[in-house]
């Protein structure tokens, strides 16, 4: 196996891990309006979180600069062409976490319920958008001899990718279902069992959907494989979430999104942006890589660091690992 070809199972690793940890907290965001019914149970529902939220996107900052290192070509033509939902995503994030930041600074009602207000759309908005921007990865867009996005902005919003965008909102808040029902005590913890249950049917017959149309496009015998795992994943999921297990359920629902990335990354290689104006002009793992120069220097890099960088997430994660309820909550910090 080529270094190029290592890089591309690698960024497919950084974006499982991302869509893995942000997933569940940008289901938690968007529970905050489907969920909570006052303001002691968002508080419940921000603090599942707050240890973790900004670790997580640790993950997306590693996906770019991996992508931006190791195949240039493909970071400049993403970015370039997915610009304006990129920049939507962008602002979501900071605005995010200076909601998370700024929620609690004053005990006004209206800036309390404004700054929940961000926290929401800022969740749902990015969780929508990522759908769209991986689907259109995996369709194609329209790139032209010179590797250049050729398309516009109405050109993504496509009814493949509009339905991947729908899917990942679903699954993200289904994620996001279980890790309350997994981190929480009481009748919050009753209600995001009933509630999963009942998105987790909804995200089951959207996944179906796309997973069946990405196989019937472009898939083999590798993808049909996840295929099978992710829906399998997220069948048993919702039988773990009924029976209140609710760890088997978050790691199944984890399961789904290790899954349904994998394929996505299966059906993409060895393209990283197919052309749909011609397959001559489609970027690859070797027309938009770096040097194999560059390729070594990062892979010992990556090898010093990542064990680090994980190890000590996953101790944040076992440090913060107790269920917490309303009763946990100040009178005064709501």
């Amino acid at each position: 196996m080529e270094l190029h070809d290592v890089w591309f199972v690698l960024i497919a690793v950084l974006w499982t891990g991302y869509f893995f940890l942000e997933g569940f907290d940008f289901g938690v965001g968007v529970l905050t309006k489907l969920l909570a019914r006052n303001r002691p149970e968002k508080r419940v529902l921000i603090n599942t979180i707050g240890p973790v939220w900004d670790g997580n996107e640790v993950w997306l900052l590693s996906a770019g600069g991996a992508t931006f290192a190791a195949f240039p070509e493909w970071y400049a033509t993403l970015f370039s062409g997915f610009y304006l939902p990129l920049l939507v995503i962008l602002v979501c994030l900071i605005v995010r976490g200076v909601a998370f930041e700024y929620r609690a600074k004053r005990p006004e009602e209206n800036w309390q319920r404004n700054w929940e207000t961000a926290i929401f759309w800022t969740s749902l908005i990015p969780a929508f958008l990522w759908g769209v921007a991986f689907g259109n990865i995996v369709r194609g867009v329209k790139i032209d001899q010179d590797f250049n996005y050729a398309g516009g902005v109405l050109d993504l919003l496509n009814p493949y990718a509009l339905l991947g965008g729908l899917v990942t909102l679903a699954l993200f808040t289904f994620h996001g279902t279980v890790f309350v029902g997994l981190k929480t005590v009481g009748e919050i913890r009753e209600r995001a069992r009933k509630l999963a249950l009942r998105v987790g049917l909804v995200t089951a017959l959207l996944a179906l959907a796309f997973l069946l149309w990405t196989q019937s496009d472009r898939g083999d015998g590798a993808s049909l494989v996840a295929l099978v795992a992710a829906v399998a994943s997220l069948v048993v999921a919702l039988a773990a979430a009924r029976a209140r297990r609710e760890g088997w359920a978050f790691a199944l629902s984890g399961l789904t999104i290790v899954a349904t990335v994998a394929m996505l990354f299966l059906t993409l290689f060895p393209n990283v942006m197919p052309s749909t104006l011609n397959p001559d002009w489609s970027l690859t793992v070797t027309n938009a890589s770096s040097s194999p120069y560059t390729l070594k220097i990062m892979t010992w890099c990556a090898a010093i660091a990542a064990p680090v960088v994980m190890l000590y997430q996953g101790w944040t994660y076992w440090v913060f690992r107790k269920r917490i309820g309303t009763q946990h909550i100040a009178e005064t910090v709501h």
